[in-house]
């Protein structure tokens, strides 16, 4: 009976070790897309991130896109960090001679990121649910 319960043991933390290091070891390299929700309700629209992760380096680019008279043009990630699964960077964009930063924080799991991004409309921050999904 004690070596079925020391053999159990040493599997379930085997399992529970290989699911750690699986864990650890995914990456969020990849192309990822997600829905905006547009203001006050309107109609969405998509937005496509490119990742890579190389030497415990979280770089990429949000692309930009063409919408009607204005143009948003590709834009570089920067303070990015993935660690633990948790992913952090943050963008700013010019508008009329105005620049605008977002932050967004996510975890990943699998092939989804899910999370929060935050930006400053008027005077006040407001944040949103963020939830992007890897391209294959």
């Amino acid at each position: 009976m004690k070596l079925h319960r020391l053999l159990m043991g040493l599997f379930l933390a085997l399992c529970f070790g290989a699911a750690t290091v699986f864990a650890a070891d995914a990456s969020p390299a990849g192309m990822w897309k997600w829905t905006v929700q547009g203001r006050q309700g309107g109609q969405g629209f998509d937005q496509s991130l490119s990742l890579e992760y190389k030497d415990g380096k979280l770089t990429g680019t949000l692309k930009g896109q063409q919408g009607g008279q204005f143009s948003v043009p590709d834009t570089a990630i920067k303070d990015a960090s993935f660690k633990d699964g948790r992913i952090t960077f943050s963008i700013t964009r010019e508008f009329n001679g105005r620049a605008f930063t977002t932050s967004y924080d996510g975890k990943l799991e699998g092939d989804v990121i899910k999370g929060t991004f935050e930006r400053i409309v008027g005077n006040a921050p407001v944040k949103s649910e963020w939830l992007a999904k890897r391209q294959k």
